[in-house]
């Protein structure tokens, strides 16, 4: 799959309930899938199901997989997932304007409260959020120091060759150029992990910008999506931004190896995602708003993110909402093998078990889903 197809408004055909005999797939153990006794439900037979959803970029090319796959098992659910950015999911969950929403920043108090019902955050997978630049003659792997990224973001930094970033890359021929500055013009999760991360770095730039889903950054030019931030690094040459590792990945784009809270340099790799997650899955609040940005340890990659599906608790239309607590089932199981290929790591089984016992409580009128 290549992301420079993915459009912003992408109508995803979904598989639906899975009939309670078969049972969802939990992860696979050595290769080999296992079957977990489903909570019952389902509706074999019946018609069509049209969900909708919309929200983050981040972990659209997964949710795209997931999507072909699961229709293989029950092709009976039909969603139309938006990838419109974190921001924009939030607000539609929050109005009823969809199904579900999907946003890499877990929403804050202020927000939960305008919505109309509780809702539960559900976390689907964890990626890592890259530097991706487009300097010509400057291979792979450029070693970003905390210093260098908040210096580049606060404009502080002008020059590839500028000192802070030639020190450590001592083999590297760096250009005497200007750096031009991408970030995301749309209210974006992927945003909101990044500013975290340079928030922590640097009180500087926490007392300046601040952090969120949408910033003033003192400079650069704005790209509505990963997708247009990808895209906006690969055509302009000198050209740093922040993106979702597998959309550098898929688009061919060199990213950097990035210095963690423990002074080590850090490639983002399925093993240094599940570092960061490993290091506080087993403080997992209750309510599942969970942030892993520089989580500490020294294998840790520290611009890391769980990403989550909002949905309300108590859902108005019990049909819709079987169908899609049952996909979320096996997205959190048997979903995660497909992670792997695409980039993102696996959810570690502590808040897998947490998961579960939320998706056990999601009802409709009262009467559980599963």
């Amino acid at each position: 799959m290549r992301i420079s197809a993915l459009p912003v408004v992408a109508a995803l055909a979904l598989a639906g309930a899975c009939d309670k005999k078969e049972g969802p797939v939990t992860k696979e153990t050595g290769g080999t899938a296992s079957v977990k006794e489903q909570p019952s439900g389902g509706d074999k037979g019946a018609g069509t199901i049209a969900l909708t959803g919309a929200g983050a970029t981040f972990p659209a090319p997964l949710y795209i997989k997931w999507v072909s796959e699961y229709h293989k098992l029950n092709p009976k659910v039909e969603i139309n997932y938006q990838s419109i950015g974190s921001g924009g999911g939030i607000k539609q969950i929050v109005e009823k304007t969809v199904d579900f929403g999907a946003s890499d920043a877990p929403m804050k108090d202020d927000e939960l409260a305008k919505a109309q019902g509780k809702l539960i955050h559900i976390p689907t997978t964890i990626g890592a959020v890259v530097l991706a630049y487009n300097v010509p003659g400057v291979p792979q792997g450029l070693k970003f120091s905390r210093k260098a990224i908040v210096g580049i973001y606060l404009g502080d930094i002008k020059k590839w060759n500028d000192p802070e970033i030639a020190k450590n890359n001592p083999d590297a021929k760096l250009p005497d150029s200007d750096i031009s500055v991408a970030y995301r013009s749309d209210g974006s999760g992927t945003t909101a992990v990044f500013t975290s991360f340079l928030s922590s770095a640097s009180p500087a730039w926490k007392e300046k910008v601040g952090e969120g889903k949408a910033v003033k950054f003192p400079i650069g030019m704005g790209g509505k999506g990963n997708e247009g931030v990808s895209g906006q690094v690969k055509s302009t040459p000198g050209t740093i931004g922040y993106v979702e590792l597998a959309y550098a990945k898929q688009t061919g784009l060199s990213y950097g190896v990035v210095e963690n809270s423990a002074g080590k340099y850090i490639e983002p790799s399925l093993a240094s995602v599940s570092a960061a997650a490993a290091a506080l899955s087993a403080k997992m609040p209750d309510d599942l708003r969970a942030w892993i940005v520089d989580a500490g340890g020294e294998a840790s990659y520290p611009i890391s993110s769980f990403t989550f599906i909002i949905v309300y608790e108590d859902m108005p239309d019990a049909t819709k909402g079987k169908a899609l607590a049952q996909f979320l089932w096996w997205a959190v199981h048997d979903g995660q093998k497909f992670g792997g290929a695409l980039d993102y790591a696996p959810l570690p089984d502590e808040v897998v078990t947490k998961i579960e016992a939320k998706l056990k409580g999601l009802k409709s009128g009262g009467q559980a889903l599963l």
